[in-house]
């Protein structure tokens, strides 16, 4: 079931903003503004806070999409030994939950908020009457999933033969580009992401990515606050994170 208790919801459209107020590889981001006002048009405005599960994995009832206006969420699946898995992190600009929309079958995974998110609720049935009708976006939401799709390959792809130290500096570095907020020659990373999402998203055991984080703070590379992380020096972790080795 979707929790849904929390949500202030209105039919008001958002305030127009500017292309470049979503990263240019998402959905958002990368629509002409014709196209773009056409899928916001869809659903209902919503607000949601800190830590509110927008879908639930393996839920067969919800028929909505939810188009990311601002704020970060957390893709998570179980594991066979019940851990929850960190597969992704979508932003302000990007859709979450088109593949069950698409194809009718439960959830693939749940979301949940890292901090306050503005979306618009997008019920099914309204989403695929402008896929039919609309090729623009039509076209842009495919090319949406298959990116999805080849960033998880490639994710798989990158780690064969690394080791944890590296496996970590690689997801620290791809998300502080995606989805940091840029600090001088550094970034910062302002939602919660626990050391057992960290493992999860490197491929590796928590106590491994334990040490390796420890070890890049005592470096002096990043730096652990209050439900951030710092990234000091963006060209240094990019070098631990892709020297020959």
């Amino acid at each position: 079931m979707v929790d849904d208790r929390a949500p202030r919801r209105g039919s008001e459209r958002p305030r127009p903003r500017a292309v470049r107020d979503w990263p240019a590889p998402s959905l958002l981001g990368g629509l002409a503004a014709d196209a773009r006002d056409r899928l916001l048009s869809l659903g209902t405005l919503a607000s949601y806070p800190a830590d509110h599960v927008l879908m639930w994995e393996s839920d067969r009832t919800d028929q909505h999409v939810f188009v990311l206006l601002r704020g970060v969420v957390k893709v998570t699946a179980r594991t066979q030994d019940h851990r929850d898995a960190l597969l992704a992190v979508r932003m302000g600009g990007d859709l979450v939950g088109e593949l069950a929309a698409v194809d009718g079958l439960p959830r693939s995974a749940t979301v949940t908020t890292c901090g306050r998110v503005a979306a618009r609720r997008v019920a099914r049935s309204a989403f695929l009457d402008l896929l039919r009708n609309d090729a623009t976006v039509a076209h842009a939401v495919h090319e949406s999933i298959v990116a999805k799709l080849r960033v998880a390959n490639a994710h798989r792809v990158d780690f064969t033969g690394c080791d944890v130290a590296t496996r970590l500096a690689r997801v620290l570095h791809q998300i502080a580009l995606t989805y940091g907020e840029r600090a001088g020659a550094g970034a910062v990373i302002r939602w919660p992401i626990t050391q057992p999402e960290l493992a999860s998203l490197s491929g590796a055991a928590e106590p491994s990515v334990h040490k390796a984080l420890r070890r890049l703070r005592e470096s002096g590379v990043v730096s652990t606050g209050y439900r951030t992380i710092r990234i000091e020096d963006l060209a240094l972790l990019g070098s631990l994170a892709f020297a020959e080795r």
